[in-house]
């Protein structure tokens, strides 16, 4: 059910199926089944191999999604039976039917903001994970020495898991690094002063090929990395990296 200020969702999130079947396949037996309770106006097939096995079905109507949620729970699709529910958040198809450019533009990037935070922490929960001592070990008890590690002296515990660059949550200063060491503080202002909220760049004294850009809020930062990520420099001789700084 939609919260309060939200717009109601006409989205089915179903999981639990067959992850042999090849997308378009699943697209086409996913509308033929859906279609019975209202207009689909998209279907969307993860083939990713972590989200393999989910789909989300957007209907043009929000009654529609909570119609087939109630008849189709446990139908069996490829001999399994859907898990279905409402997704949590309205479909990009949802949005640029009912909305205006400036909405799906907001959307898109509160999506993506979501993403690179979801990533960041399954990052840095995974590097937490290989840091843990093996459960149920002995106080005493320590590794056995193999044939290669025999000898060797530890050095004390290893590095704090350290997220990567790429994976750093969104916030409202950048990081902009892999720079032309010859590229000036008026040159990036050009570039990114485009973007709704620019305040300042910052170069580091002593050090080229780096600088921060601040914006007044994290949107504007958002959407300046999202369109300056990559971008070549010095005709293609340098590819600038743009990431969030590192809290």
């Amino acid at each position: 059910m939609a919260s309060a200020g939200q717009a109601p969702i006409a989205t089915v999130y179903v999981r639990n199926l067959e992850e042999r079947v090849k997308p378009e396949p699943l697209k086409d037996a996913l509308r033929t089944i859906f279609s019975e309770y209202g207009n689909v106006i998209d279907i969307v097939a993860k083939t990713n191999l972590k989200a393999k096995g989910q789909a989300f079905v957007v209907f043009d109507k929000p009654e529609s999604a909570q119609a087939a949620i109630d008849e189709l729970q446990g139908f069996e699709l490829f001999e399994k039976p859907m898990v279905v529910a409402l997704a949590r958040t309205r479909s990009d198809a949802t949005v640029i039917q009912t909305g205006n450019e400036e909405e799906f533009d907001q959307h898109k990037r509160r999506r993506i903001a979501e993403k690179d935070k979801k990533r960041a922490l399954e990052v840095a929960e995974q590097q937490n994970r290989l840091k843990r001592p093996l459960q149920g070990a002995a106080p005493d008890a320590r590794p056995a020495k193999n044939q290669r590690g025999a000898g060797l002296k530890a050095t004390g515990q290893g590095p704090a898991a350290v997220v990567p660059d790429e994976y750093l949550p969104p916030n409202r200063i950048l990081f902009v690094q892999n720079l032309p060491d010859d590229f000036t503080k008026d040159d990036l202002t050009t570039i990114f002063s485009r973007f709704d909220g620019f305040r300042e760049v910052r170069t580091v004294p002593g050090r080229s090929g780096i600088a921060f850009v601040e914006y007044d809020a994290e949107a504007g930062a958002i959407t300046a990395k999202e369109n300056t990520a990559g971008m070549a420099l010095k005709n293609g001789e340098k590819t600038m990296k743009v990431t969030y700084q590192r809290q």
